[in-house]
């Protein structure tokens, strides 16, 4: 009787990723969204642009094959951190998430550069997203921007069973890019706290946005937990069958985009190029 609780908590995490996207080692696009209002990127051209640019981009990961879509704040730099993400900026992204919710048929998540936390939460609810993304869920790190930060588990989780949101899924960095870790965290050290603060599944990552980690490090992580573990960032055609080794999916933004850069909105050739080599690797 008295270890119910932790029976109820254990209930509430994903078992493996196949339990969410139906497939094995399921690959999640991008949908990285124009700078919202507020940004210095951008322009006045209204909501409008944003959700209709979202929602091509949308369309043509789905067209492509991918299993799963993520939408994310990606060009609002320089980033904001945890709660200091203004109100203009996830306002607008909720409303651009909720589109292409509405949109597709395949699992929806949320990121907020950076580790936005109860603001990801917050989307993910107003937006019906079925799982985010969270850059610090424990430790801390010094990221980009200049700022010490620190992991958000205690206010993120007690957030979400506030808001009646438990069916949302959290999917943790460890050894985040555009970051460095605080010292005495090391990558066995930051895996065992995550798993322990009930991440449903674990991102590694490289340094940077379309950076691919070393395969050691992702071989590292998958001998550290039985957690599912994403490919966070680098991935391509050409390496995706290299790191799904040891990764049960991936997160996937740059290589599929026109010519591989990241500001460009998403090649429908590209993205069935990349799910060419990740059903061989399947």
């Amino acid at each position: 009787m008295t270890t119910n609780w932790k029976d109820r908590l254990d209930g509430l995490r994903l078992k493996s990723l196949k339990e969410m996207f139906g497939v094995e080692k399921p690959i999640i696009g991008m949908v990285h969204l124009l700078p919202l209002p507020g940004a210095p990127g951008y322009d006045f051209y209204g909501m409008e642009a944003i959700i209709d640019h979202a929602l091509r981009d949308a369309e043509a990961l789905i067209s492509g094959g991918v299993d799963g879509l993520m939408v994310e704040n990606m060009w609002d730099l320089p980033y904001y951190v945890g709660l200091d993400v203004p109100p203009e900026e996830m306002t607008a992204q909720a409303v651009a998430a909720r589109a292409v919710v509405e949109a597709v048929d395949v699992p929806v998540g949320i990121n907020v550069i950076h580790n936005g936390g109860r603001v990801t939460m917050a989307i993910a609810v107003a937006a019906g997203a079925d799982f985010i993304r969270v850059c610090l869920l424990t430790g801390a790190r010094v990221w980009d921007t200049g700022e010490l930060d620190h992991g958000c588990a205690a206010e993120l989780l007690r957030w979400r069973k506030n808001l009646g949101a438990e069916q949302v899924k959290i999917f943790a960095d460890v050894d985040k890019k555009h970051s460095v870790a605080f010292p005495g965290i090391d990558l066995a050290t930051h895996i065992e706290w995550t798993e322990f603060y009930l991440a449903d599944a674990l991102i590694v990552s490289g340094k940077m946005t379309g950076a691919a980690p070393e395969l050691e490090k992702v071989r590292r992580a998958r001998e550290l937990t039985a957690r599912p573990i994403l490919m966070g960032s680098g991935t391509t055609a050409e390496n995706v069958a290299q790191f799904l080794q040891y990764a049960d999916g991936a997160i996937v933004g740059t290589a599929l985009k026109v010519d591989g850069v990241a500001e460009n909105a998403v090649d429908v050739e590209r993205v069935k190029r990349y799910m060419e080599a990740v059903e061989a690797a399947r």
